[in-house]
């Protein structure tokens, strides 16, 4: 029972055509549908799933939910059992409520994100289909990203006034939803304070992350290429469409990844991310950076935290 992935992710953003260039040309991604609302829904071309990313159009940028795809129709309702009893609201949403989806779980995690759970939804198979596929589609654009991988989610940290929002999330995600936690950040005195927690529901080194902050948002949504020279390729590309980009090439000591960061034309911060790192599984113990190497911890080349990365969300 419980969950599988991520399913999608909704953001807004300000100028759709604009938009919808980049996450077409820079990311790779494509267009499967527009709504009578103008929201526009893409999907990356090894995804299945009809969708993963859905643009909403608005006056300024952000979050608006996150959701993860469980086995079966029938977990929903268990897993409602479960939200519930940790004292949060539920609400259940209608087939049809997003276009091509099946019923879903709305509910705020204790951090005040809304995240959504699903079980169905369209599907259209990959760019290269099922039987006898060649490894990558002849039409790729941009960077090519496999599919939608992870995002980070930022969450309100006062640990002097008893706030601590990455911590609830983290108790909420292993007890509700059977995530497991793959590596943390800690601070303060002897490493009372955990400051960032990655967590995961499958063999990657995270399905989905919190870091503490003065509020929460979306720190980044994250797409998946296969090399450390599909990273830097993705660089070229950026620069070629002169994106904004937040860090060049480099590689994380927490999960091992190789990344590169980016924003797209309305200030949401992207990533594509190669290498899995690591096998996560249950028992392998967590691995805990501390203060005094958290630089580290996220650019593993440098060691040096630049503070707009951490206090820039949208």
């Amino acid at each position: 029972m419980g969950v599988m992935r991520i399913g999608h992710i909704s953001i807004k953003v300000m100028d759709m055509a604009a938009s919808v260039k980049h996450y077409e040309n820079v990311v790779g991604m494509k267009t499967t549908h527009t709504d009578a609302e103008g929201n526009v829904y893409l999907k990356c071309w090894d995804e299945w799933d009809k969708y993963s990313v859905i643009l909403t159009p608005s006056d300024q940028a952000g979050f608006n939910h996150v959701a993860y795809k469980v086995e079966r129709d029938s977990d929903l309702d268990a897993l409602a059992e479960r939200i519930g009893a940790h004292g949060i609201a539920v609400e259940h949403l209608a087939a049809g409520s997003l276009p091509d989806c099946g019923r879903m779980l709305r509910f705020a995690m204790p951090s005040g994100h809304e995240m959504r759970l699903f079980a169905q939804k369209e599907c259209v198979g990959t760019d290269v289909g099922s039987t006898n596929p060649d490894p990558w589609p002849d039409d790729v654009r941009g960077a090519g990203a496999h599919w939608l991988d992870h995002c980070l989610l930022m969450c309100e940290f006062d640990p002097a006034n008893g706030i601590n929002k990455v911590a609830e999330n983290t108790r909420f995600f292993i007890e509700a939803l059977n995530f497991f936690q793959t590596e943390q950040i800690t601070v303060g005195p002897d490493g009372a304070f955990q400051l960032a927690s990655f967590l995961s529901h499958s063999s990657k080194p995270h399905d989905i992350a919190f870091v503490g902050g003065e509020r929460a948002g979306l720190h980044h949504l994250s797409f998946f290429l296969d090399s450390w020279h599909d990273i830097l390729k993705a660089g070229d590309i950026m620069a070629k469409n002169r994106v904004r980009i937040d860090v060049a090439p480099t590689r994380h000591g927490l999960t091992r990844g190789e990344t590169i960061y980016f924003f797209d034309p309305s200030g949401n911060r992207n990533e594509t991310f190669a290498g899995l790192g690591y096998q996560a599984q249950r028992d392998k113990p967590v691995v805990t950076w501390t203060e005094d190497q958290a630089g580290r911890s996220i650019f593993y080349h440098t060691g040096v935290l630049e503070e707009s990365f951490t206090t820039v969300c949208t």
